[in-house]
């Protein structure tokens, strides 16, 4: 498969009363067609940030793109003007926001909503684009498309939502799609919908999915790549079959170790001790080493790099560069 995005040395900064913050630190990986590359990792990591930043929605004064290149298609995404860049998003590259309600606009009837982008992309006349707006809430699993076309956001459950906010993301057929926690506080029967949902739409139209979650059970079913950040940074990656069975960073270990198994009946659930360091005062080491039960002293002083591996895993952790360690 070859690559259809491919991110290299993203930093994003925001202003802050107290100074500026590094939300995402030089992150670099690739999609590739027809792939779900899943980013994982807590609250905070920097993972629906880098989705803003690959869907220029970080504008100034809050924070901007401080450096690196999203290439897309032969085209550098930082570098187009903001014309080029709006007939690509929600055409070529669409998301799926992580609240509905709050992403949907409270005013406009949902038929509304899904007509805009085949009006604007598509270049449809209204009477096609309406007829089009309820396939696609047929589509997505809502019964009475016609009669949900001409409600309000108010007027239906997070469910039924969300599954509009997807209506409204592929009605494009993008090539690309950014889903950031499309599941969050849905039950768990709407949630498992939801997801086969992506996967159908993902196998039907030829899609590659970038989803941000930090549901490892959600990595689990549906990723083919996992990225897994902390703060800011990316401190493992692989094929997900591979991080599962043999993650190598300390913090992958710890999220792993974190999750219930079914079956297993426990006093207590494992939590990695500690908390994420602050933003603001982040020292240049490993940003895990306070946390960590591997802790070494060049832990505390040096930043390790990501490094290969073998078997396609890469980690940054100072427990692969003994070499260094000494040097």
């Amino acid at each position: 498969m070859k690559p259809l995005m491919s991110i290299e040395g993203l930093s994003t900064v925001f202003n802050t009363e107290e100074g500026k913050v590094a939300a995402v630190d030089q992150v670099s990986f690739q999609v590739r067609e027809g792939e779900t590359v899943c980013i994982v990792g807590e609250s905070g990591c920097g993972k629906s940030v880098t989705a803003m930043s690959i869907m220029g929605l970080v504008e100034e004064p809050g924070g901007r793109v401080a450096g690196g290149q999203i290439g897309f298609q032969g085209e550098n995404l930082l570098e187009l003007d903001k014309n080029t860049l709006r007939s690509i998003r929600g055409n070529e590259i669409a998301m799926i926001f992580q609240e509905p309600m709050s992403s949907l606009n409270p005013v406009m009837k949902i038929g509304e909503q899904i007509m805009e982008p085949l009006v604007v992309h598509l270049k449809m006349k209204k009477k096609e684009a309406r007829l089009r707006a309820i396939e696609l809430i047929r589509q997505v699993g809502i019964s009475r498309p016609e009669q949900i076309a001409g409600s309000y956001p108010h007027e239906l459950s997070g469910g039924m939502l969300q599954r509009i906010m997807i209506a409204v993301a592929i009605s494009c057929s993008p090539k690309l799609l950014i889903a950031d926690e499309p599941t969050t506080a849905l039950d768990v029967t709407i949630q498992a919908q939801i997801l086969d949902m992506l996967r159908d739409f993902k196998e039907s139209k030829g899609m590659s999915i970038l989803l941000i979650t930090h549901d490892l059970g959600v990595v689990a079913e549906m990723a083919d790549y996992v990225i897994v950040m902390y703060s800011g940074k990316i401190v493992e990656e692989g094929e997900v079959v591979k991080l599962f069975n043999n993650p190598r960073h300390p913090y992958t270990r710890g999220l792993l170790k974190s999750k219930p198994v079914a079956g297993q009946r426990l006093e207590e659930l494992y939590s990695i001790p500690g908390q994420v360091p602050n933003p603001l005062a982040l020292a240049p080491s490993c940003y895990f080493h306070d946390r960590c039960g591997h802790c070494m002293p060049v832990c505390r002083s040096r930043q390790p790099q990501l490094k290969e591996l073998g078997g396609g895993q890469k980690a940054a952790c100072w427990l692969y560069e003994e070499a260094e360690i000494h040097a």
